[in-house]
């Protein structure tokens, strides 16, 4: 019996040289078309790490503490039913390292919570990082909060993936958060916008440029998909169609959103390296007019807000104190279209100083217009506020009781590490 199982052994040890060595021929005669190849099928491999649901962390004290974090950039803010607001932000840095973290407010601003929620997907066992880098919050018509954000090996995978957790009681003490479901490949920085249909649309930015770094290549099989991707819902949210997307040239994550104009177009503007471009759709999105630079806008290669307001008037966020005009990521400030977008009055400027970027808001059932932003991400790493009305854009300077310029949400304490 004992000659018998180190018979076997001695067996199973052969084969395993042999298959080893068959495969080191293998290898060597590999060309250096079939190399390329399976480097690319095995980041394709380490990408899938990215297909694993991440937790949503409803107890981040103390880890994820203002005196833990050293990096800031602003995702985007939403208000619930109950009035309270949520804000949302990057940690960790532009970059790989990145995780979300949000907190609220329950005083329209004035005051915030420490972290309340946080999103890391990094773990010490995977062989790179795995970010949480893209997304947004929005309180959909039935007063359901979204969270919404990408997951991706390093920057960009390639594919990377939009996912979302809805939260159906965010005024209580203790939000309960949906276990997070990937709705497509790509990214989504920017609100959905709700059609005249009762439809949703869900802005994806599937990257023209493909993977980054050593995931250049990968995924080739989405080229004829990537753009700047329209996803509709008829079902409030619960399964999402892809309808068309747009491409762009000097694509730059497209980042676009979609108003509808009272037509029934669609009216898309997008970020790309030379600034704003527009394009139209007058099929639901199904198909997308050939891009061009929009009337009597000017804009940095940075992110950009505009969304319709109560009042019919579409608001128009954007850098530089004249609408057809800017001087870099400097002077943010507001605008109002009284005619689709042809013309923009107003100017109201949010924040004059350098460094500030990545405007998202909403408005409230008063009219209270609510934008967050951030400034010096990597030094600052401010995270602020800025609360006015449609009469503060108009006169160019705050009227309201209520408005107030450069509110502090956030502020990394942790120094750099």
């Amino acid at each position: 019996m004992q000659v018998s199982r180190l018979l076997l052994c001695a067996l199973i040890a052969f084969a395993s040289i042999s298959t080893a060595r068959a495969e080191e021929k293998a290898f060597a005669n590999l060309t250096p078309e079939q190399a390329r190849a399976f480097e690319i099928e095995v980041m394709e491999k380490i990408a899938d790490l990215a297909l694993i649901p991440p937790t949503i962390n409803t107890k981040p004290l103390p880890k994820y503490g203002l005196d833990q974090l050293d990096y800031g950039m602003t995702i985007g803010t939403a208000q619930t039913p109950g009035g309270r607001i949520w804000a949302c932000w990057v940690a960790g840095g532009d970059s790989p390292k990145a995780f979300f973290v949000l907190a609220s407010s329950d005083d329209d601003g004035e005051t915030w919570s420490p972290p309340r929620v946080v999103v890391d997907s990094h773990s010490p066992n995977l062989p790179r990082d795995r970010s949480v880098l893209v997304g947004n919050l929005w309180t959909d018509p039935l007063g359901r909060l979204w969270l919404i954000f990408d997951q991706s090996i390093d920057m960009f995978d390639g594919r990377a993936g939009v996912w979302a957790t809805v939260c159906e009681n965010p005024d209580a003490d203790e939000p309960v958060w949906s276990k997070p479901r990937r709705i497509w490949h790509g990214v989504t920085l920017n609100k959905p916008t709700v059609l005249s249909t009762g439809e949703w649309l869900l802005p994806i930015s599937l990257d023209q440029r493909g993977g980054f770094g050593p995931f250049k290549g990968c995924f080739a099989e989405l080229d004829p998909l990537r753009g700047a991707n329209v996803f509709a819902s008829k079902d409030k949210g619960e399964t999402w169609e892809r309808r068309g997307a747009a491409t762009f040239p000097n694509p730059d994550w497209h980042e676009h959103m979609i108003v509808e104009r009272k037509d029934g177009s669609l009216w898309m503007l997008a970020r790309t390296a030379k600034g704003i471009m527009q394009t139209t759709s007058t099929d639901g999105g199904k198909t997308w007019a050939e891009p061009t630079e929009p009337d009597g806008i000017r804009q940095p290669n940075a992110r950009f807000h505009f969304r319709r307001l109560a009042s019919g008037n579409i608001l128009l966020i954007k850098h530089g104190d004249k609408a057809d005009a800017h001087n870099g990521r400097v002077q943010l400030s507001a605008w109002l279209s009284a005619d689709e977008g042809k013309t923009w009055t107003g100017g109201l400027v949010l924040d004059e100083r350098k460094g500030v970027s990545y405007p998202d808001g909403f408005q409230a059932p008063d009219g209270t217009i609510f934008i967050s932003y951030d400034r010096n991400r990597a030094t600052d790493g401010e995270i602020l506020m800025a609360r006015f009305t449609e009469a503060d854009i108009a006169a160019g300077k705050l009227v309201g009781e209520k408005s107030k310029l450069k509110m502090l949400i956030s502020k990394p304490l942790g120094g750099k590490k």
